[in-house]
């Protein structure tokens, strides 16, 4: 079974403002976040199972209703599995996120505390981690860098994750991108963090530290918690399956050791559904 722990919903003439855009063709030319409902289907067929979810950042210019999603999931077979975004500035942020679980469908909890402009360590955020765990509910948490030029970077450091997960240990956590540029810090929460997991989504076009990150992983024991993500639209399964299976690539002919087949394949058909209880 493949699953894509992973995916983006927007509509890019709705949904992003212009400063974002502008950023986003500053960093990615060839790139757009641009996923309605027939886009996000391409996405879907292309795995066994799929989660999606909005972003609720105005502080950088994007907004995705969590309707939005919820519309969408509804009419998308039971492969589908979607999550809502809050933003913890608003102070209704808890109430928000058990609405969209319990009256919407949703079944998880996507931030990004560096899009949306909040310390991950506040009153405010505890207060969202609590309903989080309160309900069940596994968050995707976005870290590492960003395209977003006035987007804070303090606001996304691993070890920030590790007191998250000391305050709620029952919380189950995926950091998004490995933490990138920070990744053995990611590994080194993982690790020893139970509940805690990290994707793997949009690092292969980055072939030197994707391989670092791999090895890292392997060398410290917690390969086996890292779940296979795409970061679509950004990122197609297909090509993050064949960056992942090229990874050792670089190492060829050297006498750096090789990323484990057995390793490669596991992240693959990872059972991350029944890891984040959503089986």
């Amino acid at each position: 079974m493949i699953v894509d722990v992973h995916s983006h919903m927007a509509d890019s003439t709705l949904h992003l403002s212009a400063e974002f855009k502008a950023d986003l063709d500053a960093s990615w030319k060839d790139h757009t976040i641009h996923a309605p409902p027939e886009v996000h289907r391409q996405a879907a067929a292309a795995v066994d199972a799929i989660i999606v979810f909005p972003l609720n950042a105005p502080y950088s210019g994007i907004v995705v209703p969590n309707e939005y999603v919820a519309d969408y999931v509804r009419g998308a077979g039971e492969n589908v599995i979607g999550f809502a975004s809050v933003d913890a500035n608003d102070p209704e942020a808890p109430d928000q996120l058990e609405h969209a679980v319990k009256q919407l469908g949703l079944r998880g909890l996507k931030i990004g505390p560096i899009y949306q402009g909040y310390d991950p360590l506040s009153d405010e955020a505890f207060a969202m981690f609590a309903k989080a765990e309160a309900l069940g509910t596994p968050v995707m948490w976005h870290h590492g860098t960003t395209f977003v030029r006035k987007a804070p970077l303090r606001f996304a450091q691993p070890w920030q994750v590790d007191e998250v997960a000391i305050r709620f240990p029952a919380l189950k956590i995926i950091v998004a991108h490995m933490g990138h540029p920070g990744v053995g810090e990611t590994v080194a929460v993982v690790r020893k963090q139970p509940n805690v997991f990290a994707d793997i989504s949009g690092l292969y076009p980055r072939p030197w530290q994707y391989y670092n990150a791999l090895m890292t992983a392997v060398e410290y024991g917690a390969a086996h918690k890292l779940l296979f993500g795409t970061d679509f639209p950004l990122f197609s399964a297909a090509d993050t399956m064949a960056g992942l299976r090229n990874a050792n690539a670089l190492v060829e002919g050297t006498a750096l050791p090789r990323v484990p087949e057995d390793v490669i394949e596991g992240i693959i058909h990872r059972e991350s559904l029944a890891l984040l209880g959503l089986d």
